[in-house]
């Protein structure tokens, strides 16, 4: 018996070394296509877009004063020169509304959570009374290199040339702006990558009168780490209403959406790789239990071949992954791995094990475990339950063997019951 159980253990380790080897191959393809295929959608489709507040200015006209001297330091002269004083204007009020729509793709053996975006934003900056000069806008637009379809910039209703400074900063001026509010409009439609962020500016900032709404058509989205949760949550279809609302704030914090993420078929598949140890170390245990106690001799050759049916469905979802849908190719591979074992079992030791406990045993710990990665959250607490469940079924049926006979059922326990 013991010699027995080794041998079963050297074709248990040697099938786990075959684990390793090909979920290791499977995470250098993924991460190699990653890096390689990241850029080109980037450079297709755009990257994780952050709008920035605007800032105003109001510029004034002044002179400066300032002393020259001779080169032999006797004679000294006042030189009046033209400068311009630049005063921040603050921003009062702030609506901004957010469209966002899921457009994701897959490249290779991941999927890309791509989204279409379209902006608009009004904002009103208030210039103190007592002041006069020319209103100075500037705008960051989110990408250097980005695409920004139907772009729209007025101030104070009114279309206004705008200049480019730098690679992704836009600028308006209104001459001689009088004291008051003035608005401007910005709106835009683009395209990015994973996430929508806005911020309200550098470091910690005061906010007042802001309000954002960002409408999706998807649900699933979750919240960029260091921002905040929106104020308000609203069920839209298919998607959702997301408001943030603030009368007064201060905060270093900004605002983002992130894009559901679909599950990956490259990393899925190298995961449930890795984890199949434990789910051909569970199928091993209770098919060597249920034939102990039914007096079924099964060969390590035997455990051999089905060690190998169980790397049949591993190697096939390796590369099945990358020209069907997951689930598809998670469903070949389970009916393939699936039929293999049962078919030869059923010669082995006859079609009722075959058909009943070692079928079951696989449709629970090779197909059930995987499929527990399709909901994440969950596979560690699905593998907790089949552990504890196996527990409870094994020791209710060993209760009363006697294990220095092999087998044997105990009589002593037998008349304690």
């Amino acid at each position: 018996m013991v010699k027995h159980v080794a041998a079963v253990t050297a074709v248990f380790l040697l099938a786990t070394l075959g684990w390793v080897v090909l979920g290791t191959t499977v995470m250098v393809r993924t991460e190699g296509s990653d890096r390689e295929l990241k850029g080109k959608v980037g450079q297709l489709w755009g990257e994780p877009l952050t709008q920035a507040a605007p800032q105003a200015a109001l510029r004034v006209p002044t002179t400066v004063e300032r002393e020259e001297w001779s080169a032999d330091r006797t004679t000294r002269h006042v030189v009046v020169e033209k400068a311009v004083r630049s005063t921040p204007v603050p921003l009062t009020a702030s609506e901004v509304d957010v469209d966002l729509d899921l457009d994701q793709r897959r490249k290779g053996l991941l999927w890309y959570a791509t989204y279409r975006v379209r902006f608009d934003g009004a904002y009103t900056f208030e210039v103190p009374a007592g002041h006069d000069g020319e209103l100075h806008v500037a705008l960051e637009l989110p990408s250097p290199f980005g695409i920004y379809d139907d772009f729209r910039l007025a101030l104070d209703g009114a279309q206004t040339p705008f200049r480019r400074e730098g690679s992704s900063r836009v600028e308006v001026t209104l001459p001689a702006a009088p004291a008051g509010p003035h608005t401007l409009t910005v709106g835009y439609a683009s395209q990015g990558l994973d996430r929508f962020s806005y911020r309200f500016g550098d470091g910690v900032t005061q906010v007042r009168q802001f309000r954002l709404t960002a409408t999706t058509d998807f649900d699933g989205f979750d919240f960029p780490e260091g921002t905040m949760s929106p104020t308000e949550k609203e069920r839209v279809g298919a998607g959702g209403r997301l408001t943030w609302r603030y009368a007064d704030l201060i905060t270093g914090s900004g605002i983002g959406v992130e894009m559901p993420k679909r599950l990956n078929p490259g990393p899925t598949a190298a995961r449930i790789a890795f984890f199949a140890p434990v789910s051909l170390g569970f199928f091993f245990f209770l098919v060597m239990i249920v034939a102990v106690l039914r007096g079924i001799r099964i060969h390590p050759v035997n455990y051999f071949f089905l060690a190998c049916a169980f790397f049949a469905f591993h190697l096939l979802l390796a590369y099945l992954v990358d020209h069907l849908p997951l689930t598809l190719a998670f469903a070949l591979c389970s009916a393939t791995s699936v039929a293999l074992v049962v078919s030869y079992m059923r010669l082995v030791v006859g079609p009722r094990f075959a058909f009943v406990e070692v079928a079951l045993a696989q449709l629970v710990y090779l197909v059930g475990f995987s499929a527990a990665f399709f909901v994440a959250g969950f596979t560690g607490l699905t593998v907790t339950v089949g552990a504890i469940v196996t527990l409870a079924v094994v020791m209710q049926l060993t209760a009363r063997v006697d294990w220095g006979r092999t087998g044997q059922p105990n009589d002593c326990g037998r008349a304690r019951g």
